[in-house]
C-alpha cells in the first residue's frame, strides 16, 4: 500500500532578536511559504565564525512548510534575514497527525 498523505518539512532558522524573528515569521506566513512558525527565545548559540568562537543569544524559528514551497521559502529567508549567512536547515517530518500534515499542505498552497 502506498501512503500518499501530505508530508511536512520543519525548517530551523536562528534570528538575532525578537524583532527580526517576528518580522521573518509574519512574512513567511503572509506569503503562504509557511503554515506556522514557532519562535523560541533564549537560545544560546556557540559557533565558529571568521576564525573565532562566538557565543550569542538568539531566537530559534521552527518553520513548518511543504516540500513544494521550500525553494521559495529559502529565497525569502535569504532576502530578508539580517545575517550574512542565515541558518536554514530543513528536516522532513517522519510521521505526523494526518490532519495536521494536510493543514500544513493546504496553508502553504498559493
Amino acid at each position: 500500500m502506498v501512503d500518499d498523505s501530505p508530508t511536512a518539512l520543519i525548517v530551523f532558522c536562528t534570528c538575532p532578536d525578537e524583532a527580526s524573528a517576528a518580522q521573518l515569521s509574519e512574512t513567511l506566513v503572509h506569503q503562504r511559504l509557511a503554515a506556522c512558525v514557532n519562535s523560541i527565545p533564549g537560545l544560546r548559540s556557540t559557533y565558529l565564525w571568521d576564525g573565532a568562537v562566538q557565543t550569542d543569544q538568539e531566537h530559534l524559528l521552527m518553520i513548518k512548510t511543504s516540500r513544494r514551497r521550500y525553494p521559495a521559502l529559502e529565497t525569502a529567508i535569504r532576502n530578508t534575514h539580517p545575517y550574512e549567512l542565515p541558518e536554514i536547515l530543513a528536516v522532513e517530518a517522519a510521521l505526523g497527525l494526518p490532519d495536521y500534515l494536510q493543514w500544513v499542505h493546504d496553508a502553504c498552497s498559493p
